[in-house]
């Protein structure tokens, strides 16, 4: 007597298919935009304090303006190529370039009482508050 099989194309195609799908990393991840640093800002009576997370910049590749009542960070990120001769990258999802986040307060802030402290990665400005002028009422004589 013959056996009779059924013929499936797909049986090891399928398998194939699944068996590479999860043992390679798959990113569903469309295209990247611009890459930004996250902030968190607070206010206070007194002053407004903005912290930045920034890690892997040195602290003279951060540039902090201000304007009235506009704060801008830029930052730097430089590529630092460690691949040895023979090595070959796999993977890379470090990001190099310059960053940049613009931010409009509520108020002007006093450039001259301003502080910026960085360590671990974080930057940490201390931005006071400058006092509001008060209208002048002028009498008519």
């Amino acid at each position: 007597m013959a056996n009779i099989t059924r013929f499936n194309p797909f049986d090891d195609t399928i398998d194939d298919l699944f068996r590479g799908f999860f043992v390679r990393p798959v990113s569903f991840e469309g295209p990247t935009g611009a890459v930004q640093f996250r902030v968190d800002v607070t206010e206070n009576d007194n002053a407004y304090t903005l912290r930045a997370e920034i890690p892997g910049v040195k602290k003279n590749d951060i540039s902090i303006t201000i304007d009235g009542d506009t704060v801008a960070l830029g930052a730097e990120v430089k590529s630092e190529k460690d691949v040895k001769n023979g090595d070959r990258v796999l993977r890379s999802e470090r990001h190099y370039g310059k960053l940049y986040r613009g931010f409009t307060l509520g108020q002007a802030v006093d450039e001259a009482g301003a502080a910026a402290r960085y360590a671990d990665g974080v930057l940490e400005l201390t931005l006071p508050k400058k006092a509001a002028v008060q209208a002048k009422r002028i009498t008519i004589q």
